[in-house]
């Protein structure tokens, strides 16, 4: 298991490379992102910013001792070569019309390299695959690609980065089961108000002995307990992509687990991440850290002290666990991606249909894919 501590910090955070709230000034988001004693790792994304996540990144660790932090790199969106598709982003780098698979490995050499480079380092200690398509979850060539890496010293260990979107539930099982041997570490999409669907992810990362990072954490920025209203968020801010009303209903579930954090001195944030914490086999939660506008917001370093001070025991009973989830339960609420009973068309970057070998994997973890992973009527 790698050692990544309870809480991480994430170059997606500060609004300048993921449109979250308002963009830092560099200066603040370099000392948001700058590693220390109680939030040792820093995940950072070759593709946010073209690299400019990176440089960023780099910045904060300058004069830092390698041994005292530690750091997560990720890719697999081809900025280099391929075109973006607007809101859709880059391409990722399995792409048959960018490469086959005997280029999988010098892309991926290539990508690492560079964004290591633009970090400063010469390694990472965790390599993830980035948003991967269905090539990537079920390519032997991909993940001996990944292994290669491994073995030349450009990660300690090796893992998966699936999204943006929720979803690809099963695409996760089924990879872990087949590549568990090289896999170390998962990404998933998991907070009070979203235990939907990756919860059901988590008994085959504990069984294949891959450890989660959860992130989104924070809710869209509702457990950091300033979000705006929705009328006020910024007309390219990521969260508009989220239902209508999703704000209000967040904060009235959110004052329904008041009194849970209040009784053990914690805030929205930190109970949010005792409660993911608590999950089977999750062992480091990664929020966005996010600059509102508005009178009531908090500054962001004030977000960043919170979630270095997450208690690194999990202090909430089972009782309050259970009642938590029952509070945030969101089964059914969404649309998911990637391998879909309720896709039949031609396999798309982030979609695909229920392939025989996802149905294999649901039947060996008892998901029923059309009853458990499908949208429901409300």
């Amino acid at each position: 298991m790698v050692d990544l501590g309870q809480a991480a910090l994430g170059a997606w955070s500060g609004g300048r490379f993921m449109h979250f709230g308002e963009a830092l000034e560099e200066h603040r988001l370099v000392a948001l992102l700058r590693p220390d004693q109680r939030l040792r790792t820093v995940i950072t994304a070759d593709v946010y910013g073209s690299g400019g996540a990176d440089e960023i990144v780099g910045r904060s660790l300058a004069g830092l001792d390698r041994d005292a932090f530690r750091l997560v790199g990720i890719v697999g969106h081809d900025y280099y070569g391929g075109l973006r598709d607007g809101s859709k982003g880059f391409p990722r780098f399995t792409d048959p019309a960018l490469r086959g698979p005997s280029g999988y490995l010098d892309y991926l050499r290539m990508a690492t390299e560079r964004s290591l480079e633009r970090c400063g380092v010469d390694r990472f200690d965790v390599l993830l695959l980035h948003n991967p398509d269905r090539i990537g979850y079920s390519s032997e060539d991909v993940w001996s690609a990944m292994s290669t890496l491994r073995d030349e010293g450009l990660a300690g260990a090796l893992g998966i980065a699936p999204g943006p979107a929720n979803g690809f539930s099963l695409d996760v099982i089924a990879c872990v089961e087949r590549f568990g041997a090289v896999i170390d570490v998962a990404m998933l999409i998991l907070n009070p108000f979203e235990p939907w669907p990756g919860s059901y992810v988590l008994p085959a990362c504990v069984a294949n002995g891959v450890q989660v990072i959860a992130r989104v954490v924070d809710y869209g920025g509702i457990f950091h307990d300033d979000v705006p209203d929705e009328a006020l968020l910024g007309r390219t801010d990521h969260r508009t992509y989220r239902p209508a009303g999703w704000v209000q209903a967040g904060r009235d579930r959110l004052e329904q687990l008041r009194p849970i954090a209040v009784r053990h001195g914690l805030t929205p944030l930190q109970l949010s991440a005792q409660w993911t914490l608590a999950q089977p086999g999750v062992t480091t939660v990664v929020p966005t850290l996010i600059q509102e506008g508005g009178e009531r917001a908090k500054p962001v370093e004030q977000k960043r002290e919170e979630l270095a001070s997450v208690p690194a025991e999990v202090v909430l009973s089972a009782g309050e666990v259970a009642e938590i989830a029952r509070i945030g339960d969101n089964a059914g609420s969404m649309r998911l991606k990637g391998g879909s009973s309720a896709y039949t068309g031609d396999p798309l970057p982030d979609q695909w249909p229920l392939y025989d070998d996802l149905r294999a994997s649901a039947a060996r973890w008892h998901i029923e894919p059309e009853r458990d992973l499908v949208l429901r009527g409300r």
